[in-house]
Protein backbone atom coordinates (compact mmCIF):
# COMPACT_ATOMS: atom_id res chain seq x y z
CA UNK A 1 0.00 0.00 0.00
CA UNK A 2 0.46 3.23 -0.50
CA UNK A 3 0.25 5.27 2.69
CA UNK A 4 0.34 9.17 3.84
CA UNK A 5 0.73 9.94 7.08
CA UNK A 6 -0.40 13.58 7.97
CA UNK A 7 1.61 14.56 11.20
CA UNK A 8 3.75 17.09 13.23
CA UNK A 9 7.26 17.60 11.71
CA UNK A 10 9.29 14.37 11.46
CA UNK A 11 12.35 15.72 12.77
CA UNK A 12 10.66 16.38 16.12
CA UNK A 13 9.57 12.89 16.68
CA UNK A 14 10.41 10.66 19.84
CA UNK A 15 11.11 7.80 18.00
CA UNK A 16 12.16 5.76 21.34
CA UNK A 17 8.48 5.99 22.30
CA UNK A 18 6.47 7.84 18.98
CA UNK A 19 3.49 5.65 18.16
CA UNK A 20 3.19 6.94 14.50
CA UNK A 21 6.90 5.90 14.25
CA UNK A 22 5.80 2.47 15.58
CA UNK A 23 3.09 2.54 12.87
CA UNK A 24 5.37 3.18 9.66
CA UNK A 25 7.96 1.22 10.67
CA UNK A 26 5.77 -2.00 11.04
CA UNK A 27 4.26 -0.64 7.44
CA UNK A 28 7.55 -0.58 6.01
CA UNK A 29 8.54 -4.02 7.07
CA UNK A 30 5.50 -4.88 5.09
CA UNK A 31 6.36 -3.43 2.54
CA UNK A 32 4.35 -0.50 1.82
CA UNK A 33 5.45 2.61 0.84
CA UNK A 34 5.71 5.79 3.04
CA UNK A 35 4.61 9.31 2.83
CA UNK A 36 4.35 12.00 4.87
CA UNK A 37 3.34 15.61 5.34
CA UNK A 38 2.25 18.11 7.92
CA UNK A 39 -1.29 19.47 7.89
CA UNK A 40 0.06 23.20 6.71
CA UNK A 41 0.78 21.18 3.30
CA UNK A 42 -2.84 20.36 2.48
CA UNK A 43 -4.65 22.27 0.33
CA UNK A 44 -7.49 22.62 -1.88
CA UNK A 45 -8.60 24.69 -5.08
CA UNK A 46 -11.62 25.12 -7.40
CA UNK A 47 -11.38 22.87 -10.29
CA UNK A 48 -8.79 20.55 -8.55
CA UNK A 49 -9.08 18.02 -5.39
CA UNK A 50 -7.33 18.37 -2.08
CA UNK A 51 -3.89 18.27 -2.49
CA UNK A 52 -1.00 17.88 -0.42
CA UNK A 53 3.16 18.87 -0.47
CA UNK A 54 4.49 15.55 0.35
CA UNK A 55 7.54 13.13 1.13
CA UNK A 56 8.20 9.81 0.49
CA UNK A 57 10.50 7.94 2.81
CA UNK A 58 12.76 5.65 4.04
CA UNK A 59 13.81 4.24 7.45
CA UNK A 60 17.21 3.90 8.11
CA UNK A 61 17.10 1.41 10.72
CA UNK A 62 18.38 3.73 13.60
CA UNK A 63 16.37 3.68 16.56
CA UNK A 64 16.89 4.81 20.41
CA UNK A 65 16.93 7.60 22.83
CA UNK A 66 17.15 10.96 20.87
CA UNK A 67 17.92 9.48 17.76
CA UNK A 68 17.40 12.29 14.47
CA UNK A 69 18.30 10.34 11.49
CA UNK A 70 16.17 7.95 11.88
CA UNK A 71 14.53 8.32 8.31
CA UNK A 72 16.08 9.81 4.74
CA UNK A 73 13.66 12.14 2.26
CA UNK A 74 13.73 9.84 -1.22
CA UNK A 75 11.39 12.53 -3.26
CA UNK A 76 9.09 15.14 -3.15
CA UNK A 77 6.05 15.73 -5.49
CA UNK A 78 2.54 17.12 -5.03
CA UNK A 79 -0.23 14.79 -4.78
CA UNK A 80 -4.05 14.43 -3.84
CA UNK A 81 -4.47 12.59 -1.23
CA UNK A 82 -7.20 10.29 -3.30
CA UNK A 83 -4.24 8.87 -4.98
CA UNK A 84 -2.83 7.07 -1.23
CA UNK A 85 -4.09 4.24 -0.49
CA UNK A 86 -4.90 5.25 3.18
CA UNK A 87 -3.91 8.56 4.53
CA UNK A 88 -3.12 8.32 8.55
CA UNK A 89 -4.54 11.65 10.47
CA UNK A 90 -1.79 11.52 13.15
CA UNK A 91 -1.38 15.21 14.65
CA UNK A 92 -1.49 15.68 18.14
CA UNK A 93 -3.58 17.55 20.01
CA UNK A 94 -4.60 20.37 20.91
CA UNK A 95 -7.77 20.23 18.51
CA UNK A 96 -7.54 24.25 17.38
CA UNK A 97 -9.45 26.02 14.84
CA UNK A 98 -6.25 24.83 12.64
CA UNK A 99 -7.19 21.14 13.27
CA UNK A 100 -11.27 21.80 12.38
CA UNK A 101 -10.20 23.08 9.27
CA UNK A 102 -7.85 20.44 8.41
CA UNK A 103 -10.16 17.87 9.00
CA UNK A 104 -12.63 19.68 6.49
CA UNK A 105 -9.92 20.03 4.28
CA UNK A 106 -9.77 16.10 4.50
CA UNK A 107 -13.32 15.16 4.03
CA UNK A 108 -13.50 17.09 1.51
CA UNK A 109 -10.35 14.57 -0.19
CA UNK A 110 -12.71 11.61 1.20
CA UNK A 111 -15.23 12.72 -0.99
CA UNK A 112 -12.95 12.80 -3.85
CA UNK A 113 -11.87 8.96 -2.62
CA UNK A 114 -9.53 9.07 -0.40
CA UNK A 115 -9.42 6.85 2.62
CA UNK A 116 -9.08 8.62 5.87
CA UNK A 117 -8.40 7.30 8.90
CA UNK A 118 -9.69 8.26 11.64
CA UNK A 119 -12.27 9.15 9.87
CA UNK A 120 -12.52 13.38 10.04
CA UNK A 121 -16.25 14.23 10.35
CA UNK A 122 -15.82 11.38 13.68
CA UNK A 123 -12.80 13.61 14.89
CA UNK A 124 -14.88 16.75 14.92
CA UNK A 125 -17.98 14.29 16.23
CA UNK A 126 -15.59 12.82 19.32
CA UNK A 127 -13.92 15.74 21.12
CA UNK A 128 -11.54 13.98 23.53
CA UNK A 129 -12.84 15.35 26.92
CA UNK A 130 -16.56 15.75 25.68
CA UNK A 131 -16.82 12.00 23.64
CA UNK A 132 -17.30 10.53 27.27
CA UNK A 133 -20.72 12.27 28.34
CA UNK A 134 -22.31 9.49 25.29
CA UNK A 135 -21.67 7.07 27.88
CA UNK A 136 -22.61 8.21 31.30
CA UNK A 137 -22.76 5.08 33.12
CA UNK A 138 -19.06 4.79 32.47
CA UNK A 139 -17.77 7.94 33.99
CA UNK A 140 -17.39 9.45 37.49
CA UNK A 141 -19.50 12.64 38.41
CA UNK A 142 -18.51 15.27 35.93
CA UNK A 143 -20.15 18.50 35.06
CA UNK A 144 -19.26 20.85 31.98
CA UNK A 145 -19.84 24.26 32.00
CA UNK A 146 -18.61 27.93 32.26
CA UNK A 147 -20.51 28.90 34.85
CA UNK A 148 -18.54 29.68 38.17
CA UNK A 149 -21.56 29.38 40.21
CA UNK A 150 -22.29 25.71 39.05
CA UNK A 151 -18.48 24.58 39.38
CA UNK A 152 -19.22 26.04 43.03
CA UNK A 153 -22.26 23.77 43.57
CA UNK A 154 -20.80 20.92 42.12
CA UNK A 155 -17.32 21.33 44.56
CA UNK A 156 -20.06 21.45 47.74
CA UNK A 157 -21.74 18.47 46.59
CA UNK A 158 -18.02 16.80 46.04
CA UNK A 159 -15.73 18.31 47.90
CA UNK A 160 -12.63 16.74 46.11
CA UNK A 161 -12.72 17.29 42.52
CA UNK A 162 -10.85 18.10 39.71
CA UNK A 163 -10.41 20.90 36.79
CA UNK A 164 -9.36 20.59 34.01
CA UNK A 165 -9.57 22.79 30.21
CA UNK A 166 -11.39 20.77 27.38
CA UNK A 167 -8.38 21.82 24.78
CA UNK A 168 -5.79 20.42 27.33
CA UNK A 169 -3.37 17.62 26.36
CA UNK A 170 -0.92 15.36 27.96
CA UNK A 171 -1.79 16.64 31.36
CA UNK A 172 -1.80 20.43 31.07
CA UNK A 173 -3.87 22.94 33.02
CA UNK A 174 -5.12 20.08 35.60
CA UNK A 175 -5.69 21.11 39.08
CA UNK A 176 -7.20 19.13 42.15
CA UNK A 177 -9.40 21.10 44.66
CA UNK A 178 -9.52 19.38 48.05
CA UNK A 179 -12.66 20.16 50.57
CA UNK A 180 -10.98 23.43 51.82
CA UNK A 181 -11.90 24.79 48.43
CA UNK A 182 -7.89 26.70 48.57
CA UNK A 183 -7.92 28.41 45.44
CA UNK A 184 -11.11 27.46 43.85
CA UNK A 185 -11.98 31.02 42.69
CA UNK A 186 -8.55 31.30 40.93
CA UNK A 187 -8.54 28.49 39.16
CA UNK A 188 -11.98 29.02 38.01
CA UNK A 189 -11.14 32.38 36.95
CA UNK A 190 -7.92 30.82 34.67
CA UNK A 191 -9.96 28.27 33.21
CA UNK A 192 -12.59 29.76 32.25
CA UNK A 193 -11.45 32.74 31.72
CA UNK A 194 -14.33 35.01 33.33
CA UNK A 195 -16.92 32.54 31.57
CA UNK A 196 -15.44 33.07 28.14
CA UNK A 197 -14.27 29.31 28.17
CA UNK A 198 -16.09 25.71 29.19
CA UNK A 199 -14.65 23.81 32.08
CA UNK A 200 -14.66 20.30 32.71
CA UNK A 201 -15.26 19.18 36.42
CA UNK A 202 -15.05 15.73 37.69
CA UNK A 203 -15.18 14.01 41.29
CA UNK A 204 -11.67 13.11 42.38
CA UNK A 205 -10.70 9.74 42.02
CA UNK A 206 -8.48 8.50 44.36
CA UNK A 207 -8.22 5.30 42.31
CA UNK A 208 -5.17 7.54 40.73
CA UNK A 209 -2.69 6.55 42.34
CA UNK A 210 -2.97 3.18 40.88
CA UNK A 211 -2.30 4.82 37.72
CA UNK A 212 -4.40 6.81 34.56
CA UNK A 213 -4.93 3.69 32.49
CA UNK A 214 -5.12 3.70 28.32
CA UNK A 215 -6.75 1.29 26.23
CA UNK A 216 -6.08 0.96 23.43
CA UNK A 217 -8.60 -0.23 20.74
CA UNK A 218 -7.85 -0.67 17.53
CA UNK A 219 -11.13 -1.88 14.78
CA UNK A 220 -13.52 -2.22 17.54
CA UNK A 221 -11.19 -4.76 19.78
CA UNK A 222 -9.37 -3.90 22.94
CA UNK A 223 -5.47 -4.63 22.81
CA UNK A 224 -5.58 -6.92 26.10
CA UNK A 225 -3.13 -4.53 27.61
CA UNK A 226 -3.62 -1.26 28.95
CA UNK A 227 -0.53 1.14 30.26
CA UNK A 228 -1.31 2.46 33.63
CA UNK A 229 0.61 5.81 34.11
CA UNK A 230 0.99 6.45 37.36
CA UNK A 231 1.42 9.64 38.69
CA UNK A 232 5.10 10.01 40.61
CA UNK A 233 5.76 12.43 43.74
CA UNK A 234 3.10 14.91 44.91
CA UNK A 235 1.88 15.14 41.25
CA UNK A 236 -2.23 14.23 40.73
CA UNK A 237 -1.16 13.72 37.12
CA UNK A 238 0.22 10.23 35.80
CA UNK A 239 0.24 11.48 31.88
CA UNK A 240 3.94 10.47 30.72
CA UNK A 241 4.50 14.22 29.63
CA UNK A 242 3.71 15.06 33.01
CA UNK A 243 6.63 12.58 34.74
CA UNK A 244 4.28 9.82 34.83
CA UNK A 245 5.82 6.49 35.14
CA UNK A 246 3.90 3.69 32.68
CA UNK A 247 3.46 0.06 33.21
CA UNK A 248 2.04 -2.38 31.45
CA UNK A 249 -0.48 -4.75 32.80
CA UNK A 250 -3.39 -6.83 31.18
CA UNK A 251 -7.19 -5.91 31.02
CA UNK A 252 -9.20 -6.20 34.06
CA UNK A 253 -12.77 -6.92 33.88
CA UNK A 254 -14.15 -3.25 34.13
CA UNK A 255 -11.69 -2.34 31.51
CA UNK A 256 -12.92 -4.75 28.75
CA UNK A 257 -16.43 -4.14 29.62
CA UNK A 258 -15.73 -0.52 28.64
CA UNK A 259 -13.50 -1.21 25.83
CA UNK A 260 -16.21 -3.86 24.51
CA UNK A 261 -18.94 -1.61 25.02
CA UNK A 262 -17.68 1.45 23.34
CA UNK A 263 -15.24 -0.09 20.68
CA UNK A 264 -17.80 -1.52 17.86
CA UNK A 265 -20.16 1.33 17.90
CA UNK A 266 -16.88 3.95 17.57
CA UNK A 267 -15.39 1.70 15.05
CA UNK A 268 -18.98 1.73 13.02
CA UNK A 269 -18.09 5.26 13.14
CA UNK A 270 -14.87 5.50 11.48
CA UNK A 271 -12.61 5.26 14.97
CA UNK A 272 -10.18 2.81 13.67
CA UNK A 273 -8.20 3.37 16.21
CA UNK A 274 -8.94 4.91 19.66
CA UNK A 275 -7.37 5.59 23.80
CA UNK A 276 -9.50 5.22 26.48
CA UNK A 277 -8.38 6.81 29.50
CA UNK A 278 -9.46 4.54 32.67
CA UNK A 279 -9.27 5.64 36.17
CA UNK A 280 -10.07 2.17 38.59
CA UNK A 281 -13.47 1.47 37.13
CA UNK A 282 -14.20 4.88 35.39
CA UNK A 283 -13.92 6.13 31.93
CA UNK A 284 -12.43 9.64 31.80
CA UNK A 285 -11.25 10.61 28.46
CA UNK A 286 -11.56 9.10 24.84
CA UNK A 287 -8.61 10.14 22.79
CA UNK A 288 -9.27 9.80 18.90
CA UNK A 289 -6.15 12.36 17.26
CA UNK A 290 -3.24 10.44 17.72
CA UNK A 291 -3.58 7.64 20.39
CA UNK A 292 -0.08 6.76 21.80
CA UNK A 293 1.28 4.14 23.77
CA UNK A 294 2.49 1.57 21.39
CA UNK A 295 5.71 1.06 22.13
CA UNK A 296 5.67 1.07 26.07
CA UNK A 297 3.11 -1.54 25.64
CA UNK A 298 4.62 -3.41 23.39
CA UNK A 299 7.94 -3.41 25.05
CA UNK A 300 7.00 -4.25 28.22
CA UNK A 301 4.64 -7.29 27.11
CA UNK A 302 5.52 -8.05 23.62
CA UNK A 303 2.27 -7.62 22.76
CA UNK A 304 3.14 -6.00 18.95
CA UNK A 305 0.37 -3.41 19.15
CA UNK A 306 1.70 -1.96 16.13
CA UNK A 307 1.11 -5.51 13.89
CA UNK A 308 -2.40 -5.53 15.44
CA UNK A 309 -2.63 -1.36 14.43
CA UNK A 310 -1.25 -2.36 10.31
CA UNK A 311 -3.06 -5.86 10.22
CA UNK A 312 -6.69 -2.95 11.00
CA UNK A 313 -5.72 -0.49 8.77
CA UNK A 314 -5.13 -3.14 5.70
CA UNK A 315 -8.37 -4.85 6.17
CA UNK A 316 -10.32 -1.48 6.30
CA UNK A 317 -8.12 -0.73 3.31
CA UNK A 318 -9.40 -3.59 1.67
CA UNK A 319 -13.25 -3.08 2.91
CA UNK A 320 -13.24 0.26 1.44
CA UNK A 321 -11.86 -0.81 -1.91
CA UNK A 322 -14.38 -3.32 -1.95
Amino acid sequence: MKLLFVADPLAGFKIHKDSTFAMMREAARRGHTLHACEPDDLSWRRDGRVEAHVQQIGLTGAHGYGVKDWYRIESESRAALAEFDAVLMRQDPPFDSEYFYATHLLERAEAEGARVFNSPRALRDHPEKLAILEFPEFITPTLVTRNAADIRAFHAEHPDIILKPLDGMGGMGIFRVKDDGLNLGSIIETLNRGGAQTVMVQKYLPAIREGDKRVLVIGGEPVPFSLARIPQGNEIRGNLAAGGKGVAQPLTARDREIAESLGPKLAARGLLLIGLDVIGEQLTEINVTSPTCFQEIADQTGFDVAARFVDALEEAVRARSA
